[in-house]
């Protein structure tokens, strides 16, 4: 028994088929570099709010002592301890206080090793001190204001980590 198409029936050859699939594939390749761009961006978010927060907890806890803290444990919930160490509120970045004095502080925001935030190669890490000023990866401070080198500090330049993309 034969079967007869009528003039109606239509359908897409494997050409055409082919085609689209081509065309899809060139598109998400295209995209998805972008995407993953994208979402490192704003996770950066997640660092920035925990260390305001730490910041606000320093000046904080400064008001009430004698000097800034070097405990972390001092200024962040225990929430934000796992197995000992502590991390930001999304846990992408592992958290620090590398100095502490009766006049200065850091604290610092390191992306966690194997996650995907570690991939972010622009802005690898993020510090900020007592006065506001923001660290690139190299460690010089800048004016939170311009963005520029402060004037007292000539270690060294902010091109590793142009402040102006990551904070």
């Amino acid at each position: 028994m034969k079967h007869k198409l009528s003039k109606n029936a239509r359908a897409f050859t494997l050409i055409e088929l082919m085609i689209v699939v081509a065309v899809v594939g060139i598109l998400a390749a295209i995209a998805y570099p972008s995407y993953t761009q994208y979402v490192l961006k704003s996770r950066r978010s997640d660092a920035k709010a925990i260390l305001l927060q730490m910041q606000l907890a320093q000046e904080k806890w400064r008001a009430n002592n004698t000097s800034y803290t070097s405990t972390l444990s001092n200024i962040l919930p225990d929430s934000n301890k796992v197995s000992g160490t502590y991390y930001s509120n999304d846990r992408f970045y592992s958290l620090s206080i590398p100095l502490a004095s009766s006049n200065n502080y850091v604290v610092k925001a390191v992306p966690v090793a194997g996650k995907s935030q570690a991939n972010d190669t622009q802005c690898p890490s993020f510090t900020i001190n007592a006065l506001g000023e923001h660290a690139g990866d190299d460690g010089v401070f800048a004016d939170p204001v311009d963005g520029e080198e402060d004037a007292d500090n000539d270690s060294g330049s902010n091109k590793n980590n142009p402040l102006g993309n990551c904070w």
